[in-house]
């Protein structure tokens, strides 16, 4: 997996701030996909907004990988689950440039802003497919002020012909997103 303009260290406080979570709350918008017992991938967690809600969500039986390419974040990630009870349910992974790295099979999978940084779309969905279960679903969001809708739905093509498609675009506060399934 390869990021293009990768966030900062520095500029990246926005990611898992107060406000972003209030504005973008992980567990109303993951409510419907991630349960308890369940495994699941958050690709290109960053500082783990999203990792560190889905633990309290797949609860003690479940597991959350959090992978992201960037060190300083998954270090993030890390410093803010120390100690406390979820830290046994989030499993950090640093993905290489081009490969995930993963090979065991997932029930939800998370890319949230993170498609439109992927240089090799075709590699990195590919790549997702065989981190599936029959009955996986991936959730995927761009951000509005940043992805155009025709560039999303380059994404989503790509995605569709490499056996995914499209089961429903739910709404997410400034997103474009989709939620895609094997064929």
């Amino acid at each position: 997996m390869k990021k293009r303009n990768l966030t900062s260290l520095k500029n990246s406080s926005g990611l898992d701030s107060s406000f972003r979570k209030f504005i973008q709350n992980p567990q109303r918008i993951l409510k419907e996909y991630v349960k308890e017992g369940m495994n699941v991938l958050d690709i290109g967690c960053g500082p783990g907004l999203f990792s560190f809600e889905m633990a309290k969500m797949v609860g003690p039986n479940g597991k959350v990988v959090a992978a992201d390419i960037q060190k300083d974040m998954l270090d993030r990630l890390k410093n803010k689950i120390k100690g406390l009870k979820i830290e046994k349910r989030i499993r950090i992974h640093k993905c290489g440039k081009n490969k995930i790295g993963l090979n065991e099979k997932f029930d939800f999978i998370l890319v949230f802003y993170v498609a439109h940084e992927v240089e090799n779309k075709k590699g990195f969905f590919n790549g997702l497919r065989k981190l599936m279960k029959a009955k996986t679903k991936i959730l995927i969001a761009e951000p509005i002020f940043h992805v155009s809708k025709n560039s999303f739905e380059d994404t989503l093509e790509e995605a569709e012909s490499l056996g995914l498609r499209i089961v429903k675009r739910p709404k997410i506060l400034l997103s474009r997103a989709a939620l895609l399934a094997k064929n």
